[in-house]
């Protein structure tokens, strides 16, 4: 056996069973098969990335994307940094020059080190083939222990074709996470639960975290025992089911008009305990960190230590969520809440007015007209249709908006999909294509923008060829909402970047032999989105909507020179 053939034993041995890649490392994918492990062959690396992001998010389990050296790795930087942000474990394989020639200017010889300094957890070259499946087994558990993340195995051409053997040491399975589940000490969990029965008006803010420690039945338990409403940030959606009266919804920066959350913020603003699950307190999730008061105590539940704290000092519990929840829940019984009636009462009521206010505004929206349908009209739309088990992935930028704000989780542990690390554009379909693969038998939506589907058009074709049943609705409004947009609300005028020519996307689909549809009326979505959903190959619903629509962001609550920026 030779170490190519040694690396796909190895990965079977932690239950990988696909690899994204385009051809490398080349003999490995040859003897692949053979080990029950399928190729996905993608048409751009930081495609491939997504599409790697999007199903370890689902399956929970560690991604394998693979390149070859100099620009295929190159590309790669942009996935591996948004799941460095976002907690994503994926092992990233990449084949460089021969051993022999280093330092040589070999054929796309680079310093890959220097390259993944910023956006891997770990990195290492491997050239004995003895020590393959302990390197194998450390870069594993690198990306699946603790806060998850990418991790890079660099492996020289000529090591690939020298001698090994199958580690008789190396057995264990450790491809899933979280690989450990650590708990907080009894004495850190006694406070916690006594300041939670102490609290009068507590909040629970779930963030990614919760999904990816499998910990949304907790957060739900733990809010029907005391009945403590919560709130979600967008990476966070589906930890609890929003139809729930004690769900609050998305928080963050999307707390406008038309929003439900735009009247339900004072339970941020009063809360005088939040209990902060798996979540970094960025910019987004807490409305430039304006959500909440300086007095407000916080308990902060995170398997990083170094995040507890950052935005908000916090009594401290570093571990895993599920498990750490499931140690408070241990300590609290319902006595511990003998308010718990009463609190029930004002959430739900509050929880049900709010929902009414905004049905109410999107009424007045409407559904638009022909050649400008409204976005939220979509959303209501796809949002009837939507299955508990059904995934929606949505590119950065509007799409996010449109989709945490207007679409709603109907199952606790319900999945939304967004590049919340470093929000990039160009995610939302390849992101969809790894979170069907990830769970065939879900319907597997990607919410994305003229702007950002340009990034990937290319997919398409892939999705085709590796019969990845995806369908994309293409919000196509001919600009670049978010930035013309801001640059007229801030600036009074925007740059000629912010348009964009006009792009027939169901004609690219039916290029890729996809099924592709035009809409120009609100009428015309709702059969398009039947028929999509009936034909068995990936689809585009390319939607001509209004390019005045903008979701109820909360910078667009204020004039400029109402408020600083920094406090939108």
């Amino acid at each position: 056996m030779i170490t190519s053939e040694a690396l796909a034993a190895g990965l079977a041995r932690h239950g990988v069973d696909l690899t994204f890649s385009q051809c490398f490392p080349v003999r490995t994918q040859h003897v692949a098969p053979k080990y029950g492990i399928r190729q996905i062959g993608f048409r751009t690396e930081n495609a491939g990335g997504a599409m790697a992001d999007g199903y370890a998010r689902v399956a929970r389990r560690i991604a394998v994307l693979a390149a070859q050296s100099g620009p295929a790795a190159t590309l790669l930087v942009p996935p591996l940094a948004e799941a460095f942000k976002a907690s994503v474990p994926i092992l990233a394989i990449i084949e460089e020059s021969a051993k022999a020639e280093a330092d040589r200017n070999a054929f796309q010889e680079f310093d890959h080190f220097a390259l993944y300094a910023s956006c891997s957890k770990w990195t290492r070259r491997v050239d004995r083939p003895d020590r393959l499946d302990d390197y194998l087994d450390m870069a594993i558990v690198h990306a699946t222990a603790g806060r998850p993340g990418p991790v890079v195995l660099i492996l020289p051409s000529d090591f690939m074709g020298e001698e090994a053997a199958i580690s008789a040491r190396r057995t264990t399975k450790l491809g899933h996470y979280p690989l450990d589940r650590l708990v907080p000490t009894p004495d850190r969990i006694r406070e916690a639960a006594a300041a939670l029965a102490a609290a009068q008006r507590p909040l629970i803010v779930a963030g990614g975290g919760v999904h990816s420690s499998d910990a949304a039945a907790e957060v739900v338990r733990l809010s029907e025992l005391g009945a403590i409403p919560v709130a979600t940030t967008n990476m966070g959606k589906g930890a609890i089911d929003e139809r729930s009266p004690l769900s609050l919804g998305v928080f963050g920066n999307c707390m406008g008009h038309g929003s439900s959350a735009q009247h339900l913020r004072s339970f941020a603003a009063e809360a005088d305990l939040v209990l902060l699950v798996g979540t970094r307190t960025n910019a987004n999730g807490t409305a430039n960190w304006t959500l909440f008061p300086p007095e407000t105590r916080f308990i902060q539940v995170d398997i990083d230590s170094c995040e507890i704290g950052r935005n908000y000092e916090a009594l401290r519990l570093a571990g895993d969520a599920k498990a750490t929840l499931a140690a408070l829940l241990a300590t609290l019984s319902e006595k511990d809440f003998p308010n718990r009636a009463a609190s029930y009462e004002r959430v739900a009521k509050a929880t049900a007015e709010a929902r009414e206010q905004s049905i109410t505004i999107l009424d007045e929206i409407g559904p638009g007209r022909q050649g400008a349908v409204r976005p939220e009209h979509l959303m209501r739309t796809l949002d009837a249709i939507l299955r508990p088990e059904d995934i929606v992935c949505a590119d950065a930028s509007y799409s996010t908006n449109w989709v945490s704000t207007f679409l709603h989780a109907r199952m606790t542990g319900a999945r939304f999909l967004e590049p919340r690390g470093l929000a990039g554009l160009g995610w939302g379909f390849p992101m969809a294509m790894g979170a069907k693969l990830a769970r065939p038998s879900a319907n597997v939506f990607a919410l994305v923008g003229d702007g950002g589907f340009a990034h990937c058009w290319s997919e398409l074709e892939a999705a085709r060829r590796l019969n990845v049943k995806v369908v994309a609705i293409v919000l196509n409004n001919q600009i670049l909402g978010y930035q013309k947009h801001g640059e007229e609300w801030f600036l009074h005028h925007h740059s000629d970047a912010s348009d964009l020519g006009p792009v027939d996307h169901a004609a690219i689909a039916r290029a890729c032999d996809c099924f592709g549809e035009r809409v120009s009326s609100p009428q015309e979505f709702a059969p398009a989105l039947e028929r999509a959903l009936k034909d068995k190959r990936p689809g585009v619903i390319d939607v001509m909507t209004d390019d005045e629509a903008r979701p109820p962001l909360n910078q667009y609550m204020f004039r400029p020179g109402q408020a600083a920026v920094g406090d939108l």
